[in-house]
């Protein structure tokens, strides 16, 4: 009886276990079938728990494990793996395993999922919902997966120890949640599209190995966490847009590798980072860093600081006094990044934004700061420029209180801190300071005592005296101001509202703007703005509303008369039928009465002349060999334009360094066009009236009034004497036989041994250095010979220049020819220049469109050495590799999302170059993907800021041999469509420039209608999938390569090369 009840007890248990090992059988079942192919060792004929690397529980035969690591299985995996109740570790890792993975939904048993290196597509919802004991999730290197958000509900999993989600597709925001994970050592979220600031969470946790590095967007904001997580040891954060400064480590005494490189770090290093006991690796170039130069101890094995950053000085060493009151300052603004772009080198005084100095040069007198949205508070530290006289503060978000020690700077004469959210009294300030101080709580702006207050109603009074005689002396003024004005002419014709739309809008090709945007933009025409003088106008600085720093040439009506007005009409009139990026661009024109105003971009470091001959008044670096070089060899070419590559030629005339404008970068352009003069071919004209600079003016022109382009050749050989020797072309304060340098010089070259000591001091050249220079010096006296036709052209100069610049380019990527245009040929030689071939190698890259292998076969029967291909097929590019140079594209609808995104530029990068880089033979990154189309403005005006982010980008990544450019033909750029562009100067390097008669003729042969010509401005070019436009450099029999060059439309449907003639 007893025996019988105990059975009768056990049986509805085994009846358990016999459905749930039924269970787990069937799913096994159906995992062995969705497999391809089936693992080693598992078999439908043999028990499930007898498969290979299947463990089971030995009593109730539930799976508890599986491993299929690297087993080289594809399929998918079914949904009813959740049934396998007892399951602790799923091993998938390094298959082909795709589709929808599966909900792991209470799988409460589950500690291991390694699911990376696969293929999976999609992840559900409830995908990790319940998963109590979960302690390593592995999901890296699936690329093909959905975007998908890490959930919240993962804080079930409170014994999480290990997270790996490498190249998964993961979006949005780290959740704030890691406060649930005490055990957590590893998280790894590198590869991903992730954003938002790291979770306030991670401070205090476990973490030992964190890799947030190369996220497509970026995480932003500080990192200031990491003090607080002591068990780092190894930290990857590159390639995000961290900002702010880098916290103090010292707590972090096991981090042994910390990359902190391509961010936008800023602020001074703290020390402790250096002395951190296990620190090995650590990067930090491409931020913007501050401060002293760091330096590491010998046991950290590899430091790599990059030449990016903002140190002030290049090796270690401490900074200047001034410098460190400074770094102060913004440390107190939280280390602002235009502050960080700025504020470079060891002397604020030299060309520090925002600072001023006296006339030495050596104590900071002026900071303005007003307006620019900073944060913080206002730093103490002030009170250590004891020169100080104007502190600017207005407009921004400052808090706190105002420091009392700035009482103490005896020379300040105005302090402003309006329209901040300061509190607390204000400190007492001398009665003879200027105190703005609105919008500040508590306090008065002399403080709160009785005696302030008595003080108050004082000035009170007085203020009200001198607004009464103000208002009377105004009327009396004005009265008197209109009598004036009915008796004389006006000088400037009255600034007022323009009948224009502010909006500026497109009329003939060029941009007409009106007179109130450049009111605006020049704060009225304020005195303060001025840049220059001239004959017949004045030159503003101005900015506008989106912060475009513009100048603004504004003609004196009065003083103008014909002559004038001639000379707008000349410098207009050119300026909208030439564009080249050494020519100083034309952003539009005002009409406003009888007034005339041209603006143009503005060229924040002046001119030639400042540096050359201003550089110490000025507060500047003198300019270096290297930079000379660059700078004669930037007038040369945009000269060369105007001689011979532009739809007209033009002379220039007046080419001196006051008309040689440097950008923020050094690189330099020709301005003020007012006396060009038409070049008719092989012919001269006769002048009644000579015009130009004396001491520039070729003897030819002063004796007989002849110009020819060869004018303009001896005014640049002055120009490089002027480089040369630090002297002015004409000095009156040296010895008469010397004041002129040309006859100067010519002395000097009869005796080269006093060559050297003619050489500006400061250029101190070495003999490398030395004998470039003799080469400039040979080509100065070969352009200023007396007779014209012993003159070289611009197109000679610019050969000879070229390969001096070559010698010296620069290492550094950011100093690079902007878009890859090879510095050392003339315009018309680029088009002749041989290609470098590359190693190729493809996956994602080109259109994919139905090829005819016979057209295959007819691309190699041409025997093409190498061929440039646009957009080409993939197929192409995979048969003959190594004949064939390939462009790839930023789209037009790419152009409009990248042009002001920096982030998404390196986005673009990743997905369509970085992935096959080195092997790839992508040769030219084109931006905008049409040829000859209808014309979008918005796309137009963007082409030359996206170029310039996509070339920042490829910096970041040390690609170096890709050219950027546009796919707008030069005929095209040339001519008034489409409509000026503000920024000068596309890269006219690519397979489509000078060509377009090739095209067209190609088009011809295939059938095209024949008004497609050289100036289409309506309707567009649109090929069909199987046209490629082509480049081919054909060898015949007994030729060298590069000799012939065929350009034409390829149609490999029907197997046929359309060429040009030859």
């Amino acid at each position: 009886m007893t025996i019988h009840t105990h059975h009768h007890r056990l049986l509805p248990f085994l009846t358990l276990l016999f459905l749930s090992a039924a269970d787990d059988s069937a799913v096994m079942s159906r995992l062995l079938s969705n497999l391809s192919p089936a693992p080693s060792g598992w078999s439908s004929n043999t028990p499930f728990c007898n498969w290979t690397k299947v463990n089971c529980d030995s009593t109730s035969l539930f799976v508890t494990a599986i491993n299929l690591d690297s087993a080289g299985v594809s399929g998918t995996l079914p949904p009813e793996l959740n049934q396998l109740s007892q399951l602790q570790s799923l091993a998938l890792q390094k298959n082909s395993l795709t589709g929808t993975l599966p909900s792991f939904e209470n799988m409460t048993s589950l500690e291991q999922i390694y699911l990376d290196n696969n293929d999976f597509i999609s992840v559900p919802n409830n995908f990790l919902l319940g998963l109590t004991n979960l302690q390593t999730f592995s999901i890296s290197e699936n690329f093909n997966l959905r975007p998908w958000v890490i959930p919240f509900y993962l804080t079930e999993s409170t014994n999480l120890v290990n997270f790996y989600a490498s190249n998964a597709s993961i979006t949005g925001i780290i959740p704030d949640i890691f406060g649930s994970f005490p055990n957590l050592l590893n998280l790894r979220l590198s590869y991903n599209n992730l954003t938002g600031s790291l979770p306030g969470s991670f401070s205090g946790s476990e973490i030992q190995n964190l890799w947030l590095n190369n996220q497509r967007v970026g995480f932003s904001g500080s990192i200031d966490v990491f003090a607080n997580m002591t068990q780092l040891a190894q930290v990857w954060l590159y390639a995000n847009a961290f900002s702010g400064a880098i916290p103090d480590l010292s707590n972090c005494r096991n981090l042994f590798d910390l990359q902190l490189r391509d961010n936008r770090f800023t602020g001074v290093l703290p020390p402790s980072l250096m002395s951190l006991p296990k620190l090995l690796n650590i990067t930090l170039q491409n931020n913007k860093l501050q401060g002293p130069y760091p330096q590491f101890p010998s046991t950290v094995v590899d430091v790599t600081i990059g030449t990016t950053n903002s140190f002030c000085l290049d090796r270690p060493g401490p900074c200047d006094p001034q410098v460190r009151i400074l770094l102060d300052v913004a440390g107190a603004l939280g280390y602002p990044m235009s502050l960080a772009e700025s504020w470079e080198g060891n002397n604020a005084c030299q060309d520090w934004r925002f600072i001023n100095c006296d006339s030495q040069c050596r104590n900071l007198t002026f900071v303005n700061m007003g307006r620019q949205g900073f944060s913080g508070s206002i730093s103490p530290v002030f009170a250590n420029l004891t020169s100080l006289s104007n502190l600017v503060l207005n407009d921004n978000n400052l808090t706190g209180v105002i420091p009392p020690v700035l009482t103490t700077l005896r020379e300040l004469q105005i302090f402003d801190v309006s329209n901040n959210n300061l509190s607390g009294p204000i400190p007492f300030f001398p009665s003879s300071l200027s105190v703005g101080a609105p919008g500040t709580d508590g306090g008065s702006p002399n403080g709160g005592s009785t005696r302030s207050s008595r003080r108050s109603s004082s000035a009170g009074l007085i203020a009200g005296v001198i607004v009464v005689v103000a208002v009377f002396v105004a009327v009396v003024l004005f009265v008197s101001y209109k009598c004036y004005v009915k008796r004389k002419h006006k000088r400037f014709g009255t600034v007022e509202e323009s009948q224009h739309s502010e909006i500026p809008v497109f009329e003939g090709g060029n941009v007409m703007i009106s007179m109130r945007v450049l009111r605006q933009a020049t704060n009225n025409f304020s005195e303060e703005k001025v840049l220059g003088r001239g004959g017949f106008g004045v030159v503003y600085k101005g900015e506008l509303h989106d912060g475009t720093e513009i100048a603004v040439k504004r003609m004196e009506t009065g003083a103008m008369g014909t002559k004038g007005m001639k000379e707008f009409l000349v410098e207009f009139t050119v300026l909208t039928k030439v564009r080249h990026r050494h020519l100083v661009a034309l952003l539009g024109y005002c009409i406003n009465g009888n007034e005339r105003l041209l603006v143009y971009e503005y060229m924040l470091q002046g001119t030639l002349g400042q540096h050359l001959f201003q550089w110490q008044e000025l507060c500047r670096q003198p300019l270096t060999w290297k930079q000379r070089l660059i700078i004669a060899l930037d007038v040369a070419r945009g000269v060369e334009y105007l001689h011979s590559l532009a739809q007209q030629s033009f002379i220039h005339r007046d080419l001196k360094p006051s008309n040689i404008l440097l950008s923020d970068d050094m690189r330099a352009k020709v301005a003020d066009f007012g006396l060009v003069k038409n070049a008719p071919d092989g012919n001269y004209s006769v002048e009644t009236r000579l015009a130009g600079t004396f001491g520039y003016l070729a003897p030819e022109y002063t004796a007989t009034g002849k110009v020819t382009t060869k004018v303009d050749v001896y005014a640049f050989g002055v120009v490089l004497m002027e480089i040369i020797t630090g002297r002015k072309a004409v000095d009156e304060t040296v010895s008469e036989e010397s004041s002129h340098l040309v006859t100067w010089f010519r002395m000097v070259l009869i005796n080269k041994d006093n060559l050297r000591k003619s050489i500006d001091p400061i250029l101190d050249p070495d003999d490398e250095t030395y004998e470039s220079i003799c080469k400039v010096v040979s080509l100065a006296s070969r352009c200023t010979v007396r007779k014209p036709t012993q003159r070289p052209d611009m197109g000679h100069v610019v050969n000879v220049l070229g390969p001096l610049v070559e010698q010296w380019k620069p290492s550094k990527p950011e100093e690079d020819d902007a878009y890859g245009i090879d510095r050392h040929m003339s315009l018309p030689q680029r088009w002749q220049a041989d290609e470098v071939q590359s190693v190729s190698n493809y996956s994602r890259l080109g259109n994919i469109v139905p090829l005819p292998s016979q057209s295959i076969e007819h691309l190699i029967s041409m025997n093409v050495l190498h061929a440039k291909l646009y957009d080409a097929n993939l197929q192409v590019k995979a048969l003959i590799v190594k004949k064939i140079h390939a462009s790839i594209i930023v789209t037009n609808e790419q152009i409009l999302t990248t042009a002001s995104n920096q982030y998404r530029a390196d986005l673009w990068l990743q997905e369509n170059v970085l992935s096959n880089y080195p092997n790839t033979i992508i040769q030219f990154l084109q931006v905008g993907n049409e040829v000859i189309s209808y014309y979008d403005r918005k796309i137009w005006l963007d082409l030359v800021p996206t170029m310039r982010k996509i070339k920042k980008s490829l910096n970041k990544y040390d690609i170096r041999n890709i050219k950027v450019g546009t796919p707008l033909a030069m005929d095209v750029l040339e001519s008034s469509f489409p409509p000026s562009n503000p920024e000068s100067g596309l890269v006219y390097t690519n397979f489509f420039d000078q060509i377009l008669d090739s095209v067209v003729f190609a088009m011809g042969e295939f059938g095209f209608d024949k008004h497609f010509n050289r100036h289409i401005r309506n309707g567009g070019l649109r090929f069909q999938p199987s046209y490629f436009l082509s480049m081919m450099k054909i060898r015949t029999q007994g030729q060298e390569l590069g000799i012939e060059r065929h350009w034409g439309l390829l149609d490999l449907s029907i197997y046929k090369m359309a060429e040009m003639p030859h």
